[in-house]
C-alpha cells in the first residue's frame, strides 16, 4: 500500500473524528440526541458547533483530494510527488481542524489553502516524471 494510499484513508477517518469531537459534550453531559442528531448540532455553539463545520468541511475537501490522489496514481505519477502532496494535504488538515477548534480563522484560511493547493497539484504530477 503506498503513502499517499495510506494518507487518502487518513483523510477518510478525519470527517469521523470531526463527528466525534462536535458531539463530544452532548454525550457527557447526555444532552445529544442520536434520534436527530442533525438537529441537535444545528443548535448547537462554540466548539461543538466549530467541530460540526470542520467535519463538514473535512468531507468537501476528501472529495477533491481523493480525486486527485487516484488521478495521480491512474496516470502512473512519481509517487515520490504524489506522497509528498498526499502527506502535506493529511498534515494541512489536521491542522486545519485544530485552528478551527482554536477559532483562529485567518490562519485556518491560510492552512486550508495549502490543503488545496496540495489536492489540486495532485492532478498535475503525472506531466512531472
Amino acid at each position: 500500500m503506498s503513502i499517499a494510499t495510506i494518507c487518502l484513508a487518513i483523510a477518510c477517518a478525519l470527517p469521523i473524528v470531526c463527528t466525534g469531537l462536535a458531539k463530544r459534550s452532548g454525550v457527557v453531559d447526555r444532552s445529544f440526541d442520536n434520534n436527530e442528531p442533525r438537529a441537535w448540532l444545528a443548535k448547537q455553539t462554540g466548539a461543538a458547533a466549530r467541530a460540526n463545520a470542520a467535519q463538514a468541511n473535512s468531507w468537501e475537501a476528501l472529495a477533491v483530494f481523493a480525486a486527485g490522489v487516484l488521478s495521480a496514481q491512474h496516470l502512473g505519477a512519481p509517487s515520490s510527488y504524489v506522497d509528498v502532496l498526499a502527506i502535506t494535504f493529511v498534515v494541512a488538515r489536521v491542522v486545519y481542524i485544530g485552528l478551527y477548534m482554536a477559532d483562529l480563522a485567518t490562519l485556518r484560511s491560510v492552512v486550508w489553502f495549502v490543503g488545496y493547493a496540495a489536492s489540486m497539484a495532485l492532478f498535475f504530477t503525472s506531466v512531472i516524471g
